[in-house]
């Protein structure tokens, strides 16, 4: 299970440095208003592509199979709702809250119905284990996604889990010293230096 690294990849944001962020972060807000990126089954594909976890030809071979079917749409839908109660999850569990028992009972099911599985990878003089899921059905798609929150809430310091002090967007802070406070410095960092340095300015000339 491959992550990619860019800000931004097929017009999502990878800038959370966790899969899990990084799906609460598909329904960003920009220029004031609450954008929703998984619309649908092919986008929400798109985005698992960009998220290097399906192939070019699996979504193809997905989107042909189940693009218009009732129980795709059903999905995407199942999914958005898994995303914003998780959201609503990792902000209070920022604030030191405990994991809730029901998101506890749901990551798990999901986590029994959908499993990631091993594989063994070996290139050169080096052997790895990859995550990988078998994807047979829409809600196969599950199964990353209740694995990296899982993983999230057992093994990430919770202390370098924040929400960016500008917009909606999560991340995990893994600079050195700990201090990030922007999704990003290109998206609301250097915003906010550009209005602090105005301010100074009005408040110098005032």
């Amino acid at each position: 299970m491959r992550h990619p690294k860019a800000n931004e990849k097929d017009g999502f944001l990878f800038l959370g440095n966790h899969l899990a962020l990084d799906f609460l972060n598909t329904r960003p807000v920009r220029n004031g208003k609450t954008t929703e990126l998984l619309p649908d089954f092919k986008v929400l594909l798109r985005w698992f592509q960009a998220a290097g976890l399906l192939s070019p030809l699996d979504l193809a071979r997905f989107q042909k199979k189940w693009g218009n079917s009732v129980r795709a749409r059903r999905t995407v839908k199942a999914v958005r709702e898994l995303r914003e109660k998780l959201r609503k999850q990792v902000v209070a569990w920022e604030r030191g809250e405990v994991v809730q028992v029901s998101t506890v009972r749901q990551l798990n099911k999901l986590m029994a119905q959908y499993p990631m599985r091993n594989k063994l990878e070996s290139e050169r003089n080096r052997s790895t284990i990859e995550r990988w899921f078998e994807l047979r059905q829409p809600e196969d798609l599950y199964a990353p996604l209740a694995y990296s929150a899982a993983m999230l809430f057992a093994e990430a310091d919770r202390r370098r889990i924040r929400k960016c002090a500008q917009c909606v967007g999560h991340f995990q802070d893994t600079s050195k010293k700990g201090t990030r406070r922007w999704c990003s410095m290109r998206l609301c960092g250097n915003r906010l230096k550009v209005a602090a340095y105005a301010a100074r300015q009005r408040w110098e000339a005032s």
